[in-house]
């Protein structure tokens, strides 16, 4: 796919990868090691360290999403953003995408925040620092996920749910086989990709429910009986749609005592095709919305977890003093 269908299919995930890259590159231009960058060059460009972000600097939760590493960890993640996010984004709409990508992101931070504090609380753990787009990009891989079991098809496919399994467990087993990786990175942000993406399949589901046609068909028929001037109805009587029906049958029989014939007339209804009427309804207001309702409970949680830590540290600093 060139870099124009991309920008076409994908904007947002376009400008991400731009991102990415103009980020890495100013760093270089401005004296950073491209392969192995310093603590004080990571932490000058927003990476995410405990004392920083859950300090005065929360904005480091969605910086160090952007931020990479060396060549080789913007690579690895250019290139899982490039495949994750052409598919992805048409998919679930450039909104949604871009909103899953950064609240992925900051899941992944606050838990690796949360896991250091813990440590660091027990004693079994010390302050260190993260970057990189991994929670984002597992963010966006369990929504895939999600999206393959509730079958939301995008250009007419539908993803293959076993081969996104073996995609998901390779990098999770992998971010535990090596050393460095920040796996609790990886396991927030495909968490919170897992939240936001079981409310686009719900509401996903119940909008082809509201899309089935629903048909309504009613047809009553009347025989008329008159006899010698009197006239007997009778109603109610259902004959299915489209079933031959005779139509104005006359017949004449005469009385038993000999005298005056006497016409007894059926009226029945002419046999004809009745249009089916069909309707087609836009699921509830409530399913529309709730993808972005849960985003919003998600950031309003996020708030808090971040506020609480935060006030963790206080105490124990202004317990120190």
């Amino acid at each position: 796919m060139t870099i124009q269908q991309l920008l076409k299919t994908a904007p947002v995930t376009t400008l991400l990868l731009v991102s990415f890259i103009g980020l890495f590159i100013m760093q270089v231009l401005t004296g950073v090691d491209a392969n192995n960058p310093s603590t004080e060059a990571l932490l000058k460009w927003g990476a995410n360290a405990l004392p920083y972000t859950m300090g005065d600097e929360p904005w480091r939760l969605i910086s160090s999403g952007f931020l990479h590493i060396g060549l080789m960890h913007l690579l690895f993640n250019g290139f899982a953003m490039y495949f994750f996010g052409q598919i992805a984004e048409p998919m679930f709409g450039s909104a949604k995408f871009l909103a899953l990508f950064l609240l992925a992101a900051i899941g992944g931070s606050l838990l690796n925040n949360h896991i250091t504090w813990q440590g660091i609380l027990e004693g079994t753990g010390q302050p260190g620092l993260s970057a990189g787009a991994s929670g984002g990009i597992m963010g966006i891989g369990a929504a895939l996920l999600i999206a393959a079991f509730f079958k939301i098809s995008v250009n007419g496919m539908v993803l293959n749910l076993k081969s996104l399994i073996l995609i998901m467990g390779i990098n999770l087993v992998y971010g535990f086989a090596v050393p460095g990786i920040d796996n609790a990175g990886h396991i927030g942000g495909a968490l919170t990709g897992l939240i936001i993406a079981l409310g686009i399949g719900i509401a996903h589901r119940q909008k082809l429910v509201a899309q089935q046609p629903t048909s309504v068909s009613y047809q009553t028929d009347y025989a008329n009986y008159r006899t010698n001037g009197n006239i007997y109805a009778e109603t109610d009587r259902h004959i299915p749609v489209n079933s031959p029906i005779n139509t104005d049958v006359n017949t004449t029989v005469n009385n038993v005592d000999g005298n005056d014939s006497q016409t007894i007339i059926h009226t029945m209804p002419v046999s004809h095709t009745m249009p089916v009427p069909t309707t087609t309804v836009k699921p509830a207001i409530i399913w529309q919305l709730l993808p972005w309702i849960i985003m919003l409970l998600i950031s309003a949680g996020f708030v808090w977890w971040w506020q609480d830590i935060h006030n963790q540290i206080l105490q124990v600093l202004n317990a120190v003093n």
